[in-house]
């Protein structure tokens, strides 16, 4: 099944569709197109929601604390690699990961230190948390319950959404069918106990991030949408009650047009999809909504630039009617987000706000002859793929067979593609580029400190506590999960007598293995759009050595994002290089095992967590002296030279285009093979 295409937004619109007649008047009403609130942001402004977290929990407290003095409105939790994989920071696997991408928390102990000082009864919270969600949610449930306050009485968001992580950001742990049988069990224990909790963010966002178009990121969630009501329908779980707790979480790009219409067009479908399962209550109909500006449109270089896209992207959402809002920073592309770029984030939402008078109107683009065109195609974009889908077995029968990640890979592939023929051009990296040099003020994560200081803590831990108990607890987990019973309350219990979370995930893991999914990568032609000189040299490096180039592309440590690494190796593929791709949570022994059976002419490591320097100093002491490495990633300038003095042949960063890469490794390998193949000026490498 292959992606339809979406008409495109352009020319001049002198007609609205007539469908739009039936929303019209409809803000604050079914459908919701015009708003999921009759006054929208007249009565109340969006929430101003970042999400952050870093290092350890003290330091990510204080950093919430700063935040919400400043202005920010509620909380958004941003766990580390470890914790979203079930592995405490003491785990041979966490070594590299700790702290990095996320704050670590390995017990309850931790979270009650994450919320010290901040009254859980009063501010809401947002966790992105999917894999781990049932120690996550118990650590969560149980500190609040020790700072005094009840589960009734807790408000936010738990991600949940487990479906999005087999297509998209891969932060899973289970089997597809055990991971939805686990978010059935947040999703009822929610709806019993904790009757102000959102149970599911069903989320777009990092669709969208791995390389879909809006289009296709919404059609996904709504595909997403159904799967889970027919799940929870079977489960026998109350549909009516749950959907009022339900929200979407969906990003925010540079197709301004798009994006409002995209936000539009949601609340309809979510409205229509309701209808289909018999819920009519509005309560549950009006579609809850977070946005995110886009991580994947910030540039490395010009990185000042960033700011005009975060906020053009920002003012998509608010003219979408988001009511939570985050804004990224603008040094996102080079690393976590350094105090000043975390202010001006925060301070472009208060800007908006208050200075603007983007609020003063509900849906300012009704009635658009555009807008109500552009809607209507999206609309009908995904009603369309939705029928597709469910023609070929639906969302769970694609996502074990990986169809509709190769969806979005398709999509990655194309935009890859139009950045490099300049069909899609953007300032300061592929056109208009400044003389300038930007200056690099990163921040760096102590990641080695907090390892050893949560080490401390946990062994401290478990010193303190009754280890027959926590067995015990542990022990009535993984019985609970070869039955029926909710896995909550077992959790819950567990955690209370301070079982860390990734001992609850070995229990349930003891039970229900860690799943690896199958990868699929599609060639597409990469080499129209490359100097010819490059390609041809290429094929007379192949034919002098008498066999075809082999190459290992790999994903090291615990990072999932694998967009940028599924790209070159459609690209190495194309050039007629024989490439093999090690997926997500591949180790250095894993690398160096296939290594020793194809002895490969170069090895590629993709890495976004921040941990390229420990991985690439473990690999450099291992591998073979005469195997070029190479690495890719988020990496600063600063660490870019740290590691080419320990070994790297050369880092590619989002700066590189694909012709910049195909030049450079050309080069290596021509001096590491030791063969003559003298490159043309053709062949210089730009940037």
């Amino acid at each position: 099944m292959k992606v339809a295409s979406f008409e495109k937004i352009e020319g001049v619109y002198s007609v609205a569709p007539e469908t739009a007649g039936s929303w019209r008047n409809a803000h604050g009403k079914a459908p919701f197109v015009r708003g999921s609130y009759e006054k929208m942001y007249q009565q109340k402004l969006w929430t101003i929601r970042q999400y952050a977290g870093f290092e350890g929990a003290l330091e990510t407290n204080a950093f919430f604390k700063r935040a919400l003095s400043q202005g920010q409105t509620g909380l958004s939790v941003a766990f580390d690699l470890p914790t979203h994989l079930g592995f405490d920071s003491d785990h041979a696997q966490a070594s590299a990961d700790v702290g990095r991408t996320g704050v670590a928390i390995d017990s309850v102990e931790d979270m009650a230190v994450l919320f010290d000082g901040i009254d859980l009864g009063k501010v809401s919270v947002s966790m992105t948390m999917n894999g781990a969600v049932l120690p996550i949610m118990a650590c969560f449930i149980v500190a609040a319950e020790e700072q005094g306050v009840s589960p009734d009485k807790l408000s936010g968001t738990i991600q949940n959404d487990i479906l999005k992580e087999y297509i998209a950001r891969n932060t899973y742990i289970h089997s597809p069918d055990f991971s939805m049988r686990v978010v059935s069990d947040v999703v009822a224990y929610c709806a019993e106990q904790m009757p102000c909790f959102n149970s599911m963010s069903i989320s777009g966002y990092h669709f969208q991030e791995a390389g879909a178009s809006p289009e296709l990121e919404l059609a996904l969630t709504m595909a997403n949408a159904r799967a889970y009501l027919t799940h929870f329908r079977q489960q026998g779980i109350d549909l009516e009650f749950i959907a009022k707790r339900l929200s979407f979480f969906f990003g925010l790009g540079m197709s301004f047009y798009k994006e409002v219409a995209k936000l539009r067009a949601a609340r309809l479908l979510w409205s229509e999809l309701l209808d289909e399962f018999g819920i009519h209550s509005d309560s549950a109909k009006r579609l809850k909504m977070h946005c995110q500006t886009s991580g994947v449109s910030l540039t490395e270089s010009s990185p000042l630039n960033n700011i005009v896209r975060t906020t053009v992207e920002a003012m998509a959402g608010v003219f979408g009617g988001t009511q939570s809002l985050h804004t990224n920073s603008y040094d996102e592309a080079i690393s976590l987000p350094s105090d000043q770029a975390s202010n001006v984030a925060l301070d472009t939402q208060l800007i908006l706000q208050h200075e603007t008078g983007i609020g003063d109107v509900v849906d300012p683009w009704g009635g658009s002859y555009m807008m109500e065109s552009a809607t209507q195609s999206m609309i009908e974009y995904v009603r369309n793929l939705q029928i597709n889908i469910e023609a070929e077995g639906g969302v769970l029968a694609l996502v074990t067979s990986g169809q509709l990640a190769d969806f979005i890979h398709q999509q990655a592939l194309q935009a890859a593609i139009d950045e490099e023929a300049l069909n899609k051009k953007i300032v300061g990296k592929n056109c208009y580029l400044s003389t300038l040099a930007s200056s690099q003020n990163v921040r760096v994560i102590a990641s080695d400190k907090t390892r050893v200081q949560q080490t401390k803590k946990l062994a401290q831990l478990k010193l303190k506590r009754d280890d027959g108990v926590v067995k015990h607890a542990l022990q009535a987990l993984q019985a609970a999960a070869r039955t029926q019973q909710n896995l909550m309350p077992f959790t819950i219990a567990a955690i209370r007598v301070r079982a860390t979370v990734g001992e609850c995930i070995k229990a349930l893991t003891d039970e229900q293995s860690r799943y690896k999914k199958s990868e699929h990568i599609e060639v597409v032609s990469f080499c129209t759009h490359l100097d010819i000189d490059i390609v041809e040299r290429y094929q007379t490096l192949s034919n002098q050595l008498g066999r075809p180039l082999r190459f290992l592309i790999a994903k090291v440590g615990l990072d999932g994002h694998d967009r940028g690494a599924k790209v070159i190796v459609s690209l190495l593929r194309d050039l007629g290089i024989e490439v093999d791709y090690l997926p997500v949570f591949s180790s250095i022994d894993d690398i160096i095992q296939q290594d020793s059976m194809h002895l490969y002419d170069g090895i590629g490591l993709s890495i976004l967590s921040g941990a390229h320097i420990p991985f690439i100093r473990q690999i450099s002491q291992t591998v073979r002296d005469d195997c070029p490495i190479f690495a890719g990633g988020v990496i600063p300038i600063s660490d870019k030279n740290v590691l080419e003095k320990i070994g790297v042949d050369a880092v590619f960063t989002a700066r590189n285009s694909l012709n910049d890469i195909a030049a450079k490794l050309l080069t290596i390998l021509i001096n590491s093979l030791k063969i003559n193949v003298s490159l043309s000026s053709q062949c210089s490498v730009r940037g």
